[in-house]
């Protein structure tokens, strides 16, 4: 089988809206599958791994892929795409032989989460919690001991205390596998008086302006990949929080993903 965007398609449509799964060619490179899959739907989430399913995996993370396999998944990608799960990746048929598989599920699409209303002075909103229930996250702080002073020391000034929580917590990895959380503020910027945070596959760049001396009150910027700079008057957390559901903000990921989560790269 020669494995193109249109031979997927087809398959895909083998399989139609209500799902099912298949059985590939044992000659078939399943990475090619999950490439091009990936080409079009994202980076996928992994459900299992060498055989073992992420303990974390329920219906609201694709479960309904796994079901046709019982305990053969050998290894299985996903992505959320509409109100359909789509997955590749590796199974054991009824011989014991693994294979590749192309599976889709249908999956409930839920309510979509409403943008966090623009606050008044003297309300205060904790964004990087609404980031916590924006993206499921459950697992345990990822970077709690992170030596804070001898970062700042290195890049010579404080740094925003919701940025260094959201390293704490969500550790190495991406927003919707999408939105690169930095760990170390890059300085590449300071001529300008920038501070990148974190970027994007699209090339852009997402800074604070580090101006004055308290760095809660630095606003964000976003240095696109053409180069024009488009301010926030927001912090770190708020820009994600508002970024990731709402559909009308001009950098917003609201309209390519309709549930969230954060991918750490440690868990592969």
């Amino acid at each position: 089988m020669e494995l193109t965007q249109t031979t997927i398609n087809d398959l895909m449509a083998q399989l139609g809206s209500t799902g099912g799964y298949l059985y590939l060619p044992s000659d078939l490179e399943p990475q090619d599958l999950t490439d091009l899959l990936a080409s079009t739907y994202g980076t996928p989430r992994t459900l299992v791994l060498d055989g073992f399913t992420d303990p974390t995996v329920d219906e609201s993370r694709g479960a309904a892929l796994l079901a046709p396999f019982e305990d053969r998944a050998v290894k299985i990608r996903a992505w959320a795409f509409g109100d359909q799960w789509i997955g590749a990746g590796t199974a054991r048929d009824a011989e014991g032989a693994e294979r590749p598989v192309l599976v889709i599920a249908r999956r409930e699409v839920p309510e979509p989460l409403q943008p966090v209303p623009d606050c008044s002075p003297d309300k205060v909103v904790d964004w990087m919690q609404q980031l916590i229930q924006v993206t499921g996250w459950t697992h345990p702080a990822q970077r709690p001991g992170l030596d804070w002073a001898e970062v700042e020391s290195r890049l010579g000034t404080a740094l925003p205390s919701d940025y260094k929580r959201m390293v704490e917590t969500f550790g190495e990895g991406a927003f919707d596998a999408f939105l690169d959380l930095i760990q170390e503020p890059w300085t590449n910027l300071e001529e300008d008086g920038l501070l990148i945070w974190a970027g994007t596959e699209h090339e852009d760049l997402y800074c604070w302006r580090t101006e004055g001396q308290d760095p809660d009150r630095w606003p964000v910027v976003v240095r696109s990949f053409d180069g024009e700079d488009v301010p926030f008057d927001c912090q770190a957390a708020e820009f994600v929080c508002r970024i990731l559901i709402d559909p009308h903000h001009p950098f917003t990921m609201a309209h390519y993903f309709d549930t969230h989560w954060f991918m750490n790269y440690q868990d592969g």
